[in-house]
């Protein structure tokens, strides 16, 4: 298929279009480069792209494709907070914009990147794609809405489909350091301490980036009839962990490493365990393959082999650190728009 990815010079578009392309498919990128140039390690093979805001797509970019895998957004929680407005029109307003451009060209499948997240505080419970949701955050607001004006979009030409993946883990070559595993990874590796601020109690689903992005391949391909205007939480019920647990499994595959749970920010609402049978039973060729142990090993293995620094850990592959140094060095806008080309 001819595939147009948004997002795909970020942390999980790299994985995602290197997946796509290798099971054959023709893919193109859509992305203005905020986070092209933090790679940690050899430059990655990217495909060709066009360089344009999501707010500024027409349906004459998406003239000849025959699917959109759209991941882009403001993805951090703290950014969210600090700019509400600003996640509201990136992650809602112009992904609905895309949307109907994608109908509107002719586009039949549209996969969207959304998030377990939107169970907010659903607790102890199992909660499956029928569950109510709760989102306590506005990124996770925002792909509740975009999820219901998907649904009224929906029709014999154009088929939503709703991926919520779990919290992403596991190495990229744009990586990202401010995501639970990833992050106590390489603080272990940095500091031989594995620190966690809350109590450690809360519950979250995990999934490696590279199921997310073979478990979109196996979306793409499917049925109609098994995945239209249909949710799928994307993970496994055995990466349903505590932040404890989490911090155990990097303790683990950082040898020498000291776990410390300080409690000093006490709990957090955001905890949920999630049930992942309806993708297993929709798509049942595609299998999540990473476990926490495995992907904690793997990014040990990649920081010390690729010589990841505090500096680069701390501040270029965090997605607040590195807008905020967009907007005082003037390559971005309040509104977090480039001002010069960052592709």
């Amino acid at each position: 298929m001819r595939v147009l990815v948004t997002g795909h010079l970020g942390y999980l578009g790299t994985v995602m279009t290197r997946v796509l392309r290798d099971a054959g498919h023709d893919v193109v990128g859509l992305d203005t480069g905020l986070f092209a140039d933090r790679v940690l390690g050899p430059a990655p093979l990217d495909p060709p792209g066009l360089d344009v805001d999501l707010r500024d797509v027409t349906p004459d970019h998406l003239a000849g494709f025959e699917a959109v895998v759209h991941l882009a957004a403001l993805s951090n929680d703290p950014l969210g907070s600090l700019a509400p407005q600003i996640t509201y029109d990136i992650n809602h307003e112009a992904s609905v914009r895309l949307a109907r451009a994608a109908k509107q060209a002719g586009v039949r499948r549209f996969l969207y990147a959304s998030t377990c997240s939107v169970y907010g505080a659903a607790g102890e419970i199992l909660v499956d794609e029928s569950a109510d949701l709760h989102p306590v955050t506005p990124y996770a607001v925002s792909k509740v809405r975009v999820e219901e004006d998907l649904h009224a979009l929906a029709d014999a030409s154009f088929e939503p489909v709703y991926l919520r993946n779990a919290t992403a883990f596991g190495f990229s070559p744009r990586l990202r350091a401010d995501i639970v595993l990833n992050n106590l990874v390489g603080s272990a590796v940095l500091t031989g301490r594995v620190t966690v601020l809350s109590d450690g109690t809360p519950w979250r689903p995990l999934v490696h980036a590279e199921d997310i992005a073979t478990a979109f391949e196996a979306a793409l391909t499917a049925p109609r009839e098994a995945v239209h205007d249909r949710a799928f939480n994307v993970g496994h019920e055995k990466n349903n962990v505590t932040v404890a647990q989490i911090a155990e499994h990097v303790a683990a595959a950082v040898p020498g490493s000291v776990l410390d749970i300080t409690g000093e920010h006490g709990g957090d609402p955001r905890s949920y365990r999630v049930d992942f049978a309806a993708i297993r039973s929709a798509l049942p060729h595609w299998e999540c393959r990473w476990d926490i142990a495995a992907g904690a090993a793997e990014l040990a293995a990649a920081y010390d082999e690729l010589g990841l620094t505090a500096h680069a850990f701390g501040h270029d592959h965090v997605r607040l650190h590195v807008l905020t140094e967009r907007q005082r060095a003037g390559q971005i806008d309040a509104a977090m728009r480039p001002l010069v080309s960052l592709v």
